[in-house]
């Protein structure tokens, strides 16, 4: 069964099941398969730095290490603050009521890059109800220490949540100027390049 996110604006609350929109489902994809010279398809694998050793797929994994060499448990590590304080938990955003309270402009939209589009299955009223605003909340798919920015907005009567992170631009205002400074000891390498041509 889908799981389903709970949207509440305006004091009532909807249900809607987010459908993930990917570029293959809408133009299709293609992919180059490696044949051995029977027509057997290859698969790849991984090698020691010997390269002696064949590694097959699954056979990597990671893990974590303290400063002794020692294997450490996932369990017992804390995620904290720059305060050295315990970090909140962000419960998943499929658990409990996502208040669609905070508007955003469009300027402020765009000033995020979307990684994941999800079309919302949804009863009229919310389409509605979210209207020609974009609407905006912290998006978690578990629980988890770090929510990602989500938007919640309608076009041509669908609802759509867009997925991204906020990106940041540095920019430099029309009345700022920067100088380049030349390079003195390249201007003085310059004089001393000899012309042959000179003597002809």
């Amino acid at each position: 069964m889908a799981r389903k996110l709970t949207f509440s604006i305006g004091g009532v609350t909807h249900d809607a099941v987010p459908n993930k929109v990917e570029r293959g489902k809408l133009y299709g994809w293609s992919e180059t398969v490696a044949l051995d010279d029977d027509g057997n398809e290859c698969k790849a694998v991984s090698m020691d730095e010997t390269g002696t050793l064949i590694i097959p797929k699954g056979g990597l994994g990671m893990g974590i290490l303290s400063e002794d060499r020692k294997w450490v448990d996932r369990a017992s590590l804390r995620v904290v603050t720059l305060d050295g304080e315990d970090a909140p938990l962000i419960k998943s955003s499929y658990e409990g009521v996502i208040v669609l309270e905070r508007e955003v402009s469009a300027e402020e939209f765009l000033d995020h890059s979307i990684t994941a589009v999800y079309q919302l299955a949804a009863d009229p009223e919310l389409v509605q109800a979210v209207g020609e605003k974009i609407h905006a909340f912290t998006y978690s798919f578990r629980d988890s220490y770090e929510g990602s920015p989500a938007f919640v907005l309608a076009s041509g009567g669908v609802l759509f949540m867009l997925v991204g992170y906020n990106t940041v631009f540095e920019m430099l205002s029309l009345n700022e100027f920067g100088a380049i400074e030349a390079d003195e000891e390249a201007a003085e390498d310059e004089d001393d390049e000899i012309d042959f041509s000179m003597g002809l």
